[in-house]
C-alpha cells in the first residue's frame, strides 16, 4: 500500500505540471489558430484541451486509486484508473472526428495561412509535450491511467511536429493543402492510438485475461503438478494492469491438500507472477458446481 501510495504521487505530481504546462500553451494555440487561420493548429489547440481535461481526471484519479479497500469496495478503487483511460481514449476519437470534420469543409477551398507565426507557436507545442512525455514515459509500464496521458501527449507531439512540416510546406511551396492533408494524418493516428487504448480498458472492465499472459499455458502448468490430476473454473482477470487475479478448482488426490494448494501456489507465483490467487483443492468425485462462467 505504501509503494501504491508513492507511485501515485509521484504521478501525481508529473500530472500536475505538465497540466500546467498545457493549459499555458493551449491558449497560446488557439490564438495562433485565429491570427495564422491555420485548421492544423485549431486541431492542435482542440487537442490540447483533450489534454488538458484527460490530464485533470487522471490527477483525480491519482487520489482516488490510493484510498483502501472498504466492506463495500473490496477490491477498492483501482479500476478508477481504467474508466478514467476508456473516457481518454473515447475524446481521443471525438478530437479526430472533428479534425476530419473540419478539413472535410476546408478542403473545397483552402484558406491562406500565416506559415512563419504558424511554424513557430507549433514549435512551442512540441516543447511541451516532449516534457510532459519525458515525465510520464517511467510511469506508463504499470499504470494504464498514466498510459493514457502519455497517449493523449503523444498524439499531441505527432500534432505539432505536422504542424511544422506543414508550415514549411506552406512556407516555401504556396501549397494550402499540406494544413489539411497533416490535419487528416494526425486524425487518423490518434484514432489508431484511442482505438487501442479503448480495447485494454474494455479488455480489463470485462475481465478478459491480460494480454500478457496464455490461458492454456498457464493451465498445462498447473496440470504439470503431479499432485494435480485435473482442474476447472480456471479464471485470469486484472483488476489494474498491474493487479492480475486467479481463481482455480484443483482436483487431487493427494492425503495432504495443502501441500498441493502451497505448490501450486508457488507456481503460478514464481512463474507467472501473479499475486492475488484463489485457490480450492477438491478431491475427486467432488461435485463440481460449475458457475457457468
Amino acid at each position: 500500500m505504501i509503494d501504491n501510495y508513492k507511485e501515485n504521487k509521484n504521478i501525481r505530481n508529473k500530472l500536475l505540471f505538465i497540466i500546467l504546462l498545457t493549459v499555458l500553451y493551449m491558449f497560446a494555440e488557439i490564438i495562433g489558430g485565429i491570427l495564422t487561420n491555420s485548421l492544423a493548429l485549431f486541431a492542435d489547440a482542440g487537442h490540447m484541451f483533450v489534454d488538458f481535461t484527460a490530464l485533470t481526471m487522471s490527477f483525480a484519479t491519482t487520489f482516488i486509486v490510493s484510498r483502501p479497500a472498504s466492506s463495500k469496495k473490496t477490491f477498492g478503487y483501482y479500476r478508477m484508473e481504467i474508466i478514467v483511460a476508456l473516457i481518454n481514449g473515447l475524446l481521443l476519437l471525438g478530437v479526430a472526428f472533428f479534425i476530419i470534420f473540419e478539413g472535410i469543409k476546408r478542403a473545397i477551398s483552402p484558406p491562406e495561412v500565416e506559415a512563419p507565426l504558424m511554424i513557430i507557436i507549433a514549435t512551442g507545442g512540441l516543447i511541451i509535450n516532449l516534457i510532459g512525455l519525458c515525465l510520464l514515459h517511467s510511469s506508463i509500464k504499470n499504470n494504464l491511467n498514466a498510459k493514457g496521458a502519455f497517449l493523449n501527449i503523444a498524439g499531441d507531439l505527432l500534432g505539432s511536429v505536422g504542424t511544422i512540416i506543414a508550415g514549411f510546406v506552406i512556407y516555401f511551396y504556396k501549397f494550402y493543402y499540406a494544413d489539411l492533408i497533416v490535419s487528416f494524418i494526425i486524425a487518423v493516428l490518434i484514432s489508431y492510438a484511442a482505438l487501442r487504448l479503448i480495447t485494454e480498458s474494455c479488455n480489463i472492465l470485462l475481465e478478459g485475461t491480460p494480454k500478457h499472459l496464455d490461458i492454456d499455458e498457464i493451465e498445462s502448468a498447473i496440470l504439470g503438478l503431479t499432485e494435480v490430476q485435473k482442474l476447472h473454473e480456471l479464471h485470469v482477470w486484472s483488476i489494474s494492469p498491474q493487479r492480475v487475479s486467479l481463481s482455480v478448482h484443483l482436483v487431487s488426490d493427494h492425503p495432504n491438500s495443502q501441500e498441493v494448494l502451497r505448490k501450486a501456489d508457488n507456481l503460478l507465483r514464481k512463474e507467472f507472477n501473479i499475486q492475488h490467487l484463489t485457490i480450492q483443492v477438491e478431491p475427486p468425485g467432488f461435485p463440481e458446481k460449475n458457475c457457468d462462467f
